[in-house]
């Protein structure tokens, strides 16, 4: 490389990181992503869930109940907590701190997950919820360094970075865990002998995988000593805040509460539309679960360039159109084409809408408070995760199984978050963001 390329690559790398930020640093901070991807499309989306039901739970009617019951009170913890949390690690400047911390409470939770075997119902729920909550936790706190490592003009830009590695890292989790399945299978194992081993492997590919984020990523944020009022004091304060300063902000987080939902049933329960809606066996679900990573990584890296050239409001509006015509694909969907047509949509617009998501509370969020505005919005996309799935149980409980039906109604929070997103003034949020810092 000439010394005019070495001077025209640093000259673009200095539009999009902020001063001090390297290149080695933005790899660190993806790589968390990639880290923690695994544990959510081994144990959440594919092997824990569907070996708790079968194995754990011995299959009883009450099985899939208990698994996302567990799940809620985990996100119910992570929504009453985080918002304090976030505040405590703002005023000591001690986002890292909280980072290793959570890391290390969902890998080891995790690894006891290996010793929930047929019957150990309590133990296999407590330990579930655990590492959920820490996972929740891991998840606020490092998109709150995103501001602190990309310019405002290029958040999209390496929020997609993120999210797109993150998938790869999820595909990567679960190629191997399902290399492993498929060899303890030809050797006659049971699924109670093999699924601790997974459990293992996703702990420890999190474990070395998040060791760049607390090796190169430092912490610029500066502590703002703000005393600790409590729990929900904090959390109290912070919605009155938001409402009293923060008005686009505060339509940020109910946007994002809305389609939020609808992406958390995508996500929680797109295998159970597929066997139940489409006749899907466990092979083409397991193929459906890749597609929709692969487009997702996809749809998060190019949908960044995209966002930081027409704007973040615009963007988030062109993917939540995109969810809204991807429900109605998959519920006309008769013939199996159509719906893998849809299945790649909602990966795109998967990948794409989390990502710019991020993004926007990075441009609107003050410089001295990220971790306690990601927290906010990391409340309302655990009230999301709560609601959106438990509403999709309802509807195919009250028609008797009517799974098109209940995805149909899905569609609805895609809409209400398209409403909401359409009052947002995203340039008066820059000017008040600006003025309160």
């Amino acid at each position: 490389m000439s010394p005019s390329q070495v001077v025209d690559t640093k000259t673009a790398w200095s539009k999009i990181l902020n001063p001090g930020v390297t290149k080695r640093e933005v790899w660190s901070w993806a790589m968390y992503d990639f880290a923690n991807s695994g544990y959510t499309t081994v144990v959440l989306t594919t092997v824990f869930s569907a070996y708790f039901v079968g194995v754990v739970a011995a299959g009883k009617a009450w099985g899939t109940l208990a698994f996302t019951a567990a799940l809620s009170v985990s996100y119910l913890v992570v929504m009453l907590t985080m918002p304090s949390f976030g505040a405590r690690a703002d005023a000591k400047a001690g986002k890292r701190r909280l980072l290793f911390l959570s890391t290390v409470g969902c890998v080891a939770a995790t690894m006891l997950l290996a010793f929930a075997g047929p019957g150990q119902i309590v133990w296999a729920l407590v330990v579930l919820a655990l590492s959920n909550y820490c996972y929740c936790i891991g998840e606020s706190i490092v998109a709150a360094f995103l501001p602190e490592i990309a310019r405002p003009d290029a958040l999209g830009r390496v929020s997609g970075w993120g999210w797109s590695f993150g998938y790869f890292g999820g595909m990567l989790t679960l190629g191997l865990s399902l290399g492993w399945v498929s060899w303890a299978t030809a050797q006659g194992q049971e699924a109670s002998e093999y699924v601790p081993y997974v459990m293992m492997l996703t702990a420890v590919i999190f474990a070395f995988a998040a060791l760049p984020s607390f090796l190169f990523l430092r912490e610029r944020s500066v502590a703002t000593h703000t005393p600790d009022i409590g729990v929900f004091s904090r959390l109290s304060a912070a919605w009155q805040e938001t409402s009293r300063h923060f008005p686009d902000f505060r339509l940020l987080l109910l946007c994002g509460a809305c389609y939020h939902a609808g992406i958390s049933v995508v996500i929680t329960l797109s295998a159970v539309y597929a066997t139940q809606a489409m006749g899907f066996d466990m092979a083409q679900t397991m193929m459906l679960v890749f597609t929709v990573n692969i487009a997702a990584a996809l749809g998060a890296f190019l949908f960044g360039y995209i966002q930081d050239k027409v704007g973040h409001k615009l963007a988030l509006s062109l993917t939540l159109v995109g969810w809204v015509v991807m429900v109605l694909l998959a519920y006309f969907a008769v013939q199996h084409w159509v719906f893998w047509l849809a299945a790649t949509v909602a990966g795109l617009c998967m990948g794409s809408s989390q990502s710019a998501g991020r993004a926007m509370v990075g441009a609107l969020a003050p410089p001295r408070r990220l971790a306690e505005f990601y927290s906010l919005w990391t409340f309302a996309t655990q009230l999301a995760a709560v609601v959106g799935p438990l509403s999709y149980g309802v509807v195919t409980w009250v028609t008797d199984g009517n799974h098109r039906l209940a995805l149909l109604c899905t569609g609805l929070f895609f809409v209400a978050g398209l409403l909401v997103l359409t009052r947002l003034n995203f340039s008066r949020g820059l000017r008040v963001r600006s003025l309160l810092t």
